[in-house]
């Protein structure tokens, strides 16, 4: 195990012990169900044979492109979702990274897998130099081998769970740039505060690592702003206690999307991210993990549709912008359902084949 390098301070004094399993792997403070092998099977078959054509869109999805000087323009504070659990931030004059995924597929390779259902809006070569790229577990959604090798020239330090560093050093990126986090640790690098936080989920690249790096959400703060990243995780009381100690936050990045009954453990139902967001003392909930990748069997629009209008009903503030647009991390209004037309044009379209 590598240990995390010194930037400018790291808080190594108070880490609990993670929860692992006899043979040193990572496990859940709950204990997860078990799908057990025919069940797995069965859904394999499924997205094999029967999955609903509307689980990707036949429709372009609304995409702004952005150029580097319209990044150096933005001001302190600003926001752009570059699609999936991809958003970049610029804070304290610095650009911000989460788990950035460019690559055309979500797979271990690139002639087979969930493919992106809209480009980039900017590409790796046009970005601005990135002070940090925060990782929050190992998945090819989220953990993206093509990117983090294009980043690692631009970018000053990688923010990541036990594990996940020693695969980046694997991978060639120097390890004084990788810091490498616990649960409830933290960093502050260029002024800005990390905590790596807990979550509900798993990880693993291959049949044989299952597990065997950590998996974590993230604190983000700016001074007087907070802002949370969930990265992938099933809903859990840890919500609680994260909102205890670190809210309320500004701005809440919570993923709402790849969800289903068949795996309630490891990805969240829309009520379920709503109540996170609550629990986590969110002002505004911004969803991720949706609009980009072909991961579940609901409508991709479903997210969406679910989340705002549970947003709605309990009268809280909301942000769904188009990809590529910026947003303001204090005054997010963002509220435009763009998806609706698409998925009304979608549905007329097969009614009329049928």
């Amino acid at each position: 195990m590598t240990f995390p390098s010194a930037v400018d301070s790291l808080d190594t004094l108070s880490v609990p012990t993670v929860p692992r399993s006899r043979d040193g792997r990572f496990r859940n403070p709950v204990k997860m169900h078990k799908m057990g092998v025919f069940k797995s099977l069965g859904i394999m078959l499924r997205f094999a044979f029967d999955k609903p054509k509307d689980t990707v869109p036949t429709l372009p999805i609304p995409v702004h492109a952005i150029t580097q000087q319209q990044l150096m323009d933005a001001p302190d504070r600003s926001l752009f979702r570059l699609g999936h659990s991809t958003v970049l931030l610029k804070l304290n004059g610095n650009f911000w990274l989460t788990d950035p995924v460019f690559s055309e597929r979500a797979s271990p390779v690139q002639w087979a897998g969930p493919q992106r259902f809209h480009k980039p809006p900017i590409s790796i070569d046009d970005l601005p130099p990135i002070k940090g790229v925060i990782l929050s577990h190992d998945h090819y959604d989220h953990l993206d081998y093509a990117a983090v090798k294009k980043l690692a020239a631009k970018t000053e330090h990688f923010i990541t769970t036990l594990g996940v560093g020693d695969r980046l050093i694997s991978w060639g990126i120097p390890a004084k740039k990788v810091q490498q986090l616990s649960w409830w640790q933290s960093t502050f690098v260029a002024g800005i505060k990390l905590v790596a936080t807990p979550a509900q989920h798993f990880s693993g690249r291959g049949l044989g690592d299952r597990n065997k790096t950590l998996w974590a959400s993230f604190v983000i703060e700016d001074r007087d702003v907070r802002i949370f990243f969930s990265g992938d995780s099933g809903y859990f009381d840890g919500f609680k206690e994260i909102g205890r100690r670190y809210g309320p936050f500004d701005l809440t990045m919570v993923e709402t999307g790849a969800y289903d009954p068949q795996w309630p453990d490891v990805h969240m139902q829309p009520e379920e991210s709503l109540q996170a967001h609550i629990d986590l003392q969110g002002k505004v909930l911004l969803p991720i993990h949706n609009g980009t990748f072909d991961l579940s069997l609901h409508a991709w629009h479903d997210p969406f549709d679910r989340i705002t209008q549970l947003a709605e009903e309990r009268r809280l503030p909301i942000a769904t912008p188009e990809i590529g647009l910026p947003l303001d991390i204090l005054q997010p209004h963002a509220e435009t359902k763009w998806w609706e037309p698409l998925a009304q044009q979608e549905a007329a379209a097969a009614e009329a084949r049928a």
